[in-house]
């Protein structure tokens, strides 16, 4: 099957960021990352749990942590724990494009759905200047990234804007051209930040995410050489091979 039906197959919840809770190790860095600390008023948009919030007022001193989630049961549960702790938050049951961040100085935001990330990109853009927007895997649409640790990306207002995607993925692996290694690279940054139980799990994901990566970026325009590097024409073949998970029809796209 190709590439894009096979995604399809997974849970939309874990292509959406929906639903998906971050390790606690991943909260961690994100919130080093973005140099959190006792004067910032942090959000979660989409948090799923209390985890994050919890995190952000016991180690990292925030002046105010809210927790924005539209699944009830979710955020009824999330509000027992940290009642039971006795931390004191602010956990939501809400529709994140309907949120109110007025106040934020730092917020992580995890969607890929693009009617959502475009309504709010209009929302942040009016928040005050420095106000940073944590993203996972990739900048907000239209913008260079301030910062990168990947997979986590800040983005702070003003947004820097770009007119072509050629260089806000070139900001992002911080190169002048994507070769293999820096494909699989970056991908394997992702699988370890985001972790999995199941290593073996880890790295077949390394594997599509290297594809994903390096195809995208010849399709661009920006990959290293006219040639398919072994390393990926290998891969490539192996999904095909052992996975049927067909690639092949990416690169013989006019496009290219």
């Amino acid at each position: 099957m190709k590439i894009e039906d096979y995604l399809e197959t997974l849970p939309t919840n874990l292509l959406n960021g929906e639903d998906v809770q971050l390790p606690d190790k991943a909260f961690r860095e994100i919130f080093k990352f973005a140099e959190l600390g006792e004067e910032d008023v942090f959000y979660h948009l989409g948090c799923t749990s209390e985890k994050g919030i919890e995190i952000a007022i016991n180690e990292f001193n925030v002046r105010k942590a809210v927790g924005i989630d539209n699944n009830q049961e979710k955020i009824k549960h999330a509000i027992q724990i940290l009642k039971d702790k006795n931390i004191k938050a602010e956990l939501i049951c809400q529709d994140v494009s309907e949120s109110d961040v007025s106040d934020a100085s730092v917020i992580l935001f995890w969607f890929t759905d693009e009617n959502l990330i475009n309504h709010m990109l209009k929302k942040f853009e009016k928040l005050k200047q420095g106000t940073k927007i944590i993203t996972i895997w990739g900048p907000l649409p239209g913008c260079l990234p301030d910062e990168v640790n990947f997979p986590y990306i800040i983005n702070k207002t003003p947004f820097k804007k770009t007119q072509n995607m050629q260089d806000q993925l070139l900001a992002i692996f911080g190169v002048k051209c994507v070769d293999f290694i820096t494909a699989w690279e970056f991908a394997e940054r992702y699988t370890k930040s985001l972790g999995s139980p199941e290593i073996k799990n880890d790295r077949f994901l390394t594997i599509i995410q290297t594809l994903i990566i390096w195809i995208n970026a010849k399709k661009l325009g920006v990959a290293c050489g006219d040639k398919i590097p072994e390393s990926i024409q290998t891969y490539i073949n192996i999904m095909k091979m052992h996975f049927d998970i067909d690639f092949e029809h990416l690169l013989n796209e006019e496009s290219m």
